[in-house]
């Protein structure tokens, strides 16, 4: 006689995604005692934006001190601004320390996710046909983890190696090549200064001159990194101040954005420093308010631009042939190599997963206007559904996993109260959702990043889905506890 086994019980989490925002949730839930999850990652290796961006000169350009999680610091860091490995080995170090190896799944892409009302539970499907059981479905999917290519004719008839910054191909050899970049933004500034020494020619294609300002990064010393170890105390007041002082910016960027001019001043002087061509130097002078796009920080990047075999080529492109970039001026440019610097889908959160919520609600049918999220967390008509790292939480003055901390205790106490009130969902009231976006947007007009530019900021509508417009402890402060009246509580 055969007995049939029951099936699995619901897992209390799923988490799709293994960067600083997935894996810092891991083991906030750990800690908190609900152990009932599993973390499901697309790749091959953990570390989200970190496994990802390895092209040359990869680094962050918020101070290593504050760009690591407050529960789990590192006194060793080698340079003031870390680099790409050294983070993912933070990361690594993190999975491993915190026993969450085993409870990752890796090459395990979600295709598509439902909730079922009946039973409380989101159904999720992987690319392999698996489907798994959970009470919450935790998004921690980031912002920058699809990368975007330019809209630009031809792309797929070029005749030699073409890849984006965020797929680098390590195995193509530069050296003497004639290689054409297009784009001019966080990742070209880094990659641009390490590859020009080893090509014949770059041809860079800028659609508009990006704001930079020096860079002051330094190697730690032994000494330093020693007494840093030895008395906590140090490191913590280290960060607070880097913190405090990253945090003070928003009062340029949020509500006194005249403050912003004064920055300008010292970006101007620090390209008229490095770049001595003067045509150069005007392509490379912006025409648009300080802040409008992402503020730039380099030591490099103008003295590469500088050099005899670069070219910055400011008319637009017509389109990608076999041969090279042809410019709407009718000019040919040869290339051996095309490398795409062209950025993220920021706007397209949790694309291209399927996610279907009460009623069969699709989230990509209702975020079509621009994604918003009360809190940058939870979604009306998504029961049980949190999103880390969503819609407005993005920033351009400190450090995300500031935001990311905020984040794990309001979910954790979201998933807390539906256990132990023995609930089968939480979903927020559409109207506390509209209530919210309408005060943010409202807010959004008033900032640094609404002077009349397009940027990855905007929808192509003109919608700022993507920054927080204000403090970051303003966020901490409206995180700290869910206010349950927000809240549908389904039994």
């Amino acid at each position: 006689m055969t007995t049939k086994s029951s099936p699995a019980a619901p897992l209390e989490a799923i988490i799709i995604g293994s960067g600083f925002g997935g894996l810092g949730m891991a083991i906030q839930l750990d800690r908190a005692g609900i152990s009932q999850f599993l973390v499901l990652e697309k790749a091959a290796d953990i570390g989200g934006t970190w496994r990802d961006n390895h092209y040359p000169g990869s680094g962050c350009d918020v101070p290593s001190h504050l760009y690591s999680y407050s529960f789990e610091p590192r006194t060793d860091w080698p340079h003031k601004y870390a680099r790409q490995n050294e983070i993912h080995a933070y990361i690594r170090h993190c999975a491993d320390k915190y026993h969450l190896r085993q409870r990752i799944r890796l090459n395990c892409e979600v295709s598509d996710a439902r909730f079922d009302a009946d039973s409380g539970c989101w159904q999720i499907t992987t690319a392999s046909g698996e489907t798994l059981t959970a009470h919450n479905l935790i998004a921690a999917t980031g912002q920058l983890n699809r990368p975007l290519l330019p809209n630009i004719d031809g792309l797929g008839s070029f005749a030699g190696p073409a890849f984006h910054s965020a797929e680098w191909q390590h195995e193509v050899d530069l050296k003497g090549k004639r290689v054409a970049v297009i784009g001019t933004g966080a990742s070209a500034i880094q990659f641009v200064p390490q590859i020009v020494p080893e090509v014949a020619q770059l041809d860079l294609y800028q659609r508009n001159a990006a704001w930079v300002l020096p860079k002051d990064d330094a190697e730690y010393s032994d000494n330093r990194r020693r007494w840093l170890s030895r008395l906590p105390l140090l490191h913590q007041l280290d960060r607070a101040w880097q913190y405090l002082s990253h945090e003070v910016r928003a009062l340029g960027f949020v509500h006194f954005t005249s403050l912003v001019k004064s920055s300008e001043k010292a970006a101007l002087r620090h390209l008229a420093r490095q770049v001595s061509d003067p045509a150069k130097r005007a392509a490379l002078t912006p025409d648009y308010p300080m802040g409008c796009k992402r503020i730039l920080i380099s030591n490099n990047y103008y003295p590469a631009l500088n050099q005899p075999n670069v070219s910055i080529v400011t008319d637009g492109i017509e389109r990608v042939v076999p041969e090279g970039v042809m410019t709407r001026d009718g000019t040919l440019h040869p290339a051996d190599v095309l490398i795409y610097g062209t950025g993220f889908a920021a706007t397209e959160f949790l694309a291209p997963i399927k996610i279907s919520g009460l009623d069969g609600k699709d989230l990509n049918d209702t975020w079509r206007a621009g994604a918003e999220a009360y809190k940058g967390i939870s979604i009306a008509g998504f029961p049980n559904l949190y999103v880390l790292y969503g819609p407005n939480t993005n920033l351009g003055h400190n450090s995300i996993i500031y935001m990311l901390e905020s984040q794990f205790r309001y979910v954790i106490n979201c998933i807390k109260a539906r256990r132990d009130r023995g609930l089968r969902y939480l979903d927020l009231q559409p109207e506390i959702q509209a209530r919210y976006n309408q005060k943010l947007q409202d807010a959004a007009r008033d900032t640094v990043w609404a002077q009349g530019c397009q940027s990855w900021y905007l929808t192509a509508d003109g919608k700022q889905t993507v920054n927080w417009p204000g403090f970051t402890f303003t966020y901490r402060q409206m995180t700290r506890k869910p206010t349950w009246s927000d809240y549908v509580q389904v039994r």
